[in-house]
């Protein structure tokens, strides 16, 4: 009998048994993803998640199915469908436009590079997801998930908010319309929408993911990364985005920390673990997320972890500024602009300003108060207000930070509910990985943040995965297509 739906919660190892075994193919998981976008995307009540479909997708598939027959299967990617956030170049069909309608005709020259390795691990590029415009970085109240091209990504568990930037993504993840997708984070644009959608997360290390062909918001911030239903297939994502890029010279840290094979991961991991609770940064902590978070801690310690709590990190408090993302935003954004094509009627963050102006019914509707802001600055990388501010974040984010109160306290890592501990983290360039912790008391899907040093994935994926099989809290997340009618 053929199989017209995926299993619910389906994984990257079930889609390689049914896959290997012959109950489905790729093109059948691509169409049966389809017309899953079909049934809850579009619509009054829709999670408008997707932004737009590769036409190619089904062709791509088929390619892949014919490699299998022949004997060859490059990996637990090979024919599984992912969708890539809307500020990710794909060189085909689709536009890679970051929500603005300014972008909407524009066509990538070639693909990111996480896009190639994605496509030599056998994925098969499903479509764009709907994002925050310009990745929340436009203006100040535009609401999480809103765009002028996209409209109004909503979250997938219920009336709450979608999390932002990369919304689309997490809401195709969490609403079951794809397996995988890849966000970006500058400071928080995954942990954010991956928490309030009841999915796993990871913002790695800046260093792991090349940052060629994303349009940017700060160098020393920005990174893709995974969402994925599951800690084991997040990594597996990861696995394929990490590698290194002679484009992208940071790349080459990422070599001598090699990411453990999903194979690896211990559901005991947590036994003997050090965890700081940073009470010092969670001061403003919403009552039911508050308490959600205390059962969190609750759990952890049932799982064999030792608490350090309160473990204060110095900073905490201080004023931090945006100088880094105002002044590298326009420098990067206008170098990205710069080579766009004919396609692109903005070619600089100055012309971006003035056409956004003359198109105000369309494309102000919050106004673009972070654009203005980045354009009254130098946008010089050696302006001394630049240099003194990226200095200050780096000393504040890393010494007087995370690494002082991880070394201080002889920590593994640290924990934050959600995306409170995204800031600090995306300062110091260092990686967090959240995972569902279930609901609040409101019915709001909250997550459990571990965050570590430079290049700590391996633990924090091991301590991610601990608490998920310990706890089964993903499997308790509300979905708007699963209540009763």
């Amino acid at each position: 009998m053929p199989i017209d739906h995926l299993p619910a919660e389906v994984t990257l190892e079930n889609l390689q048994s049914l896959m290997r075994d012959g109950s489905l193919s790729s093109q059948e998981i691509v169409y049966i993803c389809l017309d899953s976008i079909a049934e809850r995307n579009g619509g009054p009540q829709g999670l408008n998640a997707i932004m737009e479909i590769n036409p190619d997708a089904p062709a791509i598939a088929a390619v892949l199915d014919e490699e299998r027959k022949s004997g060859r299967v490059r990996g637990p990617l090979h024919g599984v469908p992912v969708i890539l956030k809307d500020n990710i170049d794909t060189g085909d069909h689709m536009h890679t436009s970051a929500g603005s309608l300014a972008l909407a005709a524009h066509y990538a020259a070639r693909d990111a590079h996480l896009v190639r390795r994605l496509r030599r691990a056998g994925a098969v590029i499903l479509g764009k997801a709907g994002m925050t415009e310009w990745a929340n970085f436009m203006t100040e109240g535009m609401p999480n998930g809103y765009s002028s091209r996209g409209g109004q990504v909503l979250n997938a568990c219920g009336p709450f908010d979608a999390g932002g930037s990369s919304s689309g993504s997490a809401s195709a993840v969490s609403g079951e319309l794809t397996p995988l997708a890849v966000g970006t984070e500058t400071s928080g644009s995954i942990l954010s929408p991956a928490s309030q959608q009841g999915v796993v997360g990871i913002k790695p290390t800046l260093g792991y993911v090349s940052r060629q062909g994303v349009i940017p918001i700060a160098h020393s911030q920005d990174t893709a990364g995974p969402i994925a239903r599951t800690v084991r297939d997040a990594l597996t994502l990861l696995r394929a985005l990490t590698g290194g890029d002679r484009h992208d010279p940071i790349t080459c840290l990422g070599h001598s920390h090699p990411l453990p094979l999903p194979d690896d991961l211990r559901p005991d991991a947590l036994k003997g673990a050090r965890l700081g609770v940073p009470r010092n940064y969670l001061v403003d902590l919403p009552e039911p997320l508050a308490a959600g978070f205390e059962v969190a801690l609750d759990e952890l310690r049932q799982l064999g972890a030792t608490l350090v709590d309160p473990a204060p990190i110095p900073s905490a408090g201080r004023e931090w500024g945006d100088e880094v993302l105002f002044y590298e935003f326009k420098a990067d954004l206008n170098a990205y602009l710069g080579h766009t094509g004919s396609d692109v009627p903005v070619h600089s963050l100055r012309e971006l300003i003035f056409f956004n102006e003359r198109n105000r019914r369309l494309l102000l509707r919050y106004g673009q108060t972070l654009l203005l802001q980045a354009e009254a600055t130098s946008g010089t990388l050696a302006d001394p207000a630049y240099l003194r501010a990226r200095r200050r974040d780096l000393i504040w984010a890393r010494q007087e930070g995370i690494d002082h109160t991880l070394s201080a306290h002889n920590l593994d890592a640290l924990l934050f509910p959600n995306n409170y501990g995204a800031d600090i983290a995306a300062r110091a360039g260092y990686p967090s990985i959240c995972v569902p912790a279930g609901t609040t008391s409101q019915g709001e899907p909250f997550a459990l943040t571990f965050c570590g040093t430079a290049f700590a994935e391996a633990q924090l994926v091991q301590f991610a995965y601990a608490y998920e099989q310990g706890t089964g809290a993903r499997a308790r997340m509300p979905l708007r297509h699963h209540s009763p009618a």
